[in-house]
């Protein structure tokens, strides 16, 4: 293994596993840490703790990071939300600083860019399109408001460590001005990126450095530096059955679920009809299992429809309670034999893999920018961010699976 990524959330996983499997490394995605050795150029660790108490996602992650070494990973990538998604009490900058320490790590590169996705880093903050990030909905996120798009602020307030700042003119001069730039004292560096040259720039500068954090697209360039060359992941497409399941709550995700309901059967999973018990998985299978046409259930609601929900229930017992039933609903139904899923959320995407007991997810062909097909035994999968893809993606990725490459 030459390059080894903790990602903290599913979604996440599969899009920097896309990139370096685009990238020409071969590359497998694990849904946890593995017990056995593994053969692969690059070895993505799937995490769910991005929203879990701190201490727990230093105490995974340095777990993760020690199995990745272990398999002679020269190279970590933390791997975090393109819209940087964390509170003041973490975990993005506390896991980045525990990973420091645990691998003597001097300097630590940090950007979420993702142009194309419209993220960008400029002058330390970050951009959603031609917006800040406090304003292009991710400010209404149930679990992870981001209300400040300056991201040496966001980082500053979660390490001990200082954090810098290498501006867009720097990375526009090269590698090597990177390099000059950097301090001589250890400090985690926000790096700016509003183009995928900016991003092959700082994976040449990135040579040689033990870790990394952001978004996928601070992979783009470290193949390369390992001697692979871009190629397209073989896919044998996948037919049957097939369903979304949206748990997110963002603006895009609540586009696509309103354009999709009114295209095929719908029906929405509320928090209170969970926590009454009046939605079950059972209930739900048996309905999406009986649709002529790929259903959705969706539990995407408006900021303030969640809000007063968060409100009567607690925040905690609600995504538990949505998450369980997601997860509950994901195995009755790859049971009852369906074959295509597409899942919208990193919450849920990660309470569905864990329902389906899914150890190793193998990487397909892009359906959208940062979302590859995947493959669980004999069912494809898609595990979608909530803020990617365009607003008819549920079709597209559903039709795209059944296609062999």
């Amino acid at each position: 293994m030459k390059i080894g990524v903790i990602a903290d959330d599913f979604t996440g996983a599969s899009d920097i596993a896309l990139t370096l499997a685009e990238g020409g490394m071969r590359t497998a995605q694990f849904v946890g840490i593995p017990d056995q050795a593994v053969d692969v150029d690059a070895g993505v660790v799937a995490l769910k703790s991005r929203t879990i108490p701190v201490d727990e996602a230093i105490k995974q992650s340095l777990a993760a990071c020690d199995w990745l070494r272990a398999q002679g990973a020269e190279q970590i990538i933390f791997k975090v939300c393109s819209t940087f998604d964390s509170t003041d009490a973490g975990n993005i900058g506390q896991v980045t600083q525990a990973l420091a320490d645990r691998l003597n790590a001097k300097h630590v590169l940090a950007c979420p860019a993702f142009p194309a996705n419209g993220r960008s880093v400029y002058m330390g903050h970050l951009f959603v399109g031609d917006v800040l990030l406090n304003e292009c909905g991710m400010q209404d996120h149930p679990l992870t408001p981001m209300t400040d798009p300056d991201l040496r602020r966001v980082l500053g307030r979660q390490t001990t460590w200082p954090v810098g700042h290498i501006a867009h003119p720097i990375v526009a001069r090269g590698a090597d001005a990177v390099k000059d730039a950097l301090p001589k004292n250890p400090a985690m560096m926000i790096i700016d990126a509003i183009t995928d040259a900016d991003l092959a720039t700082i994976g040449l500068a990135a040579r040689g450095h033990t870790l990394l954090t952001g978004g996928s697209g601070i992979a783009l360039g470290l193949p390369a530096n390992f001697g692979a060359r871009p190629a397209v992941p073989k896919w044998d497409g996948i037919a049957g059955p097939g369903a979304i399941l949206s748990g997110s709550c963002s603006r895009a995700t609540r586009g696509q679920v309103a354009y999709y309901k009114s295209l095929a059967p719908s029906v929405e999973v509320t928090a209170e009809g969970v926590i009454s018990g009046q939605i079950t998985s059972d209930v739900i299978a048996d309905w999406v299992m009986s649709q002529t046409h790929p259903p959705l259930v969706y539990s995407s609601a408006d900021p303030a429809i969640v809000a007063q929900a968060q409100s009567d229930f607690g925040r905690e017992t609600i995504a538990g309670k949505i998450e369980g039933f997601f997860s509950s609903l994901a195995a009755t139904l790859a049971e009852r034999g369906l074959k295509r899923l597409v899942v919208a959320g990193g919450e849920t995407s990660g309470a569905v893999v864990t329902g389906l007991s899914a150890q190793v997810l193998h990487i397909g062909p892009k359906l959208a920018a940062g979302v590859p097909a995947v493959r669980h035994g004999d069912m494809a999968l898609a595990l979608k961010s909530g803020n990617f893809g365009g607003e008819d993606f549920f079709i597209t990725a559903l039709r795209d699976m059944e296609i062999s490459t």
